[in-house]
């Protein structure tokens, strides 16, 4: 008999009391995950992520004291591979592109229905699920994704975790280590450019 997998840990983060309440609920329903926490603000989120750990976050874009998007940069310091539904009641452009080179893919405009509440958790489940089986595709799908990565511009988690793997190819390519460490900086991962950047100097002396 197969383990049951476990659940993912999510934590709410909205101003909105009516909205924290309601995403709750609609949770309750969703298969698969679990809420650890619920905050009111984004200096709360971010603390909260330090203390509960969670697999996903749920972030209102314009939450007091640190916005959704700021408030994931320091969610990924503290908790590095956290994934990001962000949540908003407006579709803003500029909003959208800054979210995605933060490598959040997964959005949500209000007021959403429970549907789509669970399309957008099941999609993040999968994604975080994919994460962990990355290092068992061999070389040749290594070389294949990356290069894929490059072509369209992918800087999320699976991005990441795969260009990690395939720069310790024997044939990697440069380009790779230069889009990681690109992705590093944007994510503020001091300690991994520092390892990186020296992997980059003995790779061009």
């Amino acid at each position: 008999m197969q383990p049951q997998p476990r659940k993912k840990r999510v934590l709410i983060a909205d101003t909105t009391q009516e909205t924290r309440r309601n995403t709750r609920v609609m949770l309750s329903t969703v298969k698969g995950v679990e809420v650890v926490a619920i905050a009111l603000d984004g200096t709360q989120a971010v603390e909260m992520a330090r203390l509960h750990k969670p697999d996903i976050v749920l972030l209102d874009i314009n939450m007091s004291k640190i916005n959704g998007l700021n408030a994931y940069k320091q969610i990924l310091l503290v908790n590095p591979g956290t994934a990001c539904i962000l949540v908003s009641a407006e579709h803003h452009a500029e909003t959208i592109q800054a979210a995605k080179a933060l490598g959040i893919q997964n959005f949500l405009i209000k007021p959403f229905t429970e549907q789509e509440l669970e399309r957008a958790m099941q999609d993040v489940i999968q994604q975080l699920d994919g994460y962990r089986t990355v290092s068992a595709r061999d070389d040749a799908q290594l070389r294949n994704l990356a290069e894929e990565y490059i072509r369209i511009k992918r800087t999320d988690e699976e991005a990441v975790k795969v260009f990690e793997e395939a720069i310790e190819l024997p044939d990697s390519e440069l380009v790779w280590m230069q889009t990681l460490a690109m992705i590093y900086v944007v994510r503020k991962r001091w300690s991994k450019l520092k390892v990186l950047t020296e992997k980059l100097e003995r790779r061009t002396k």
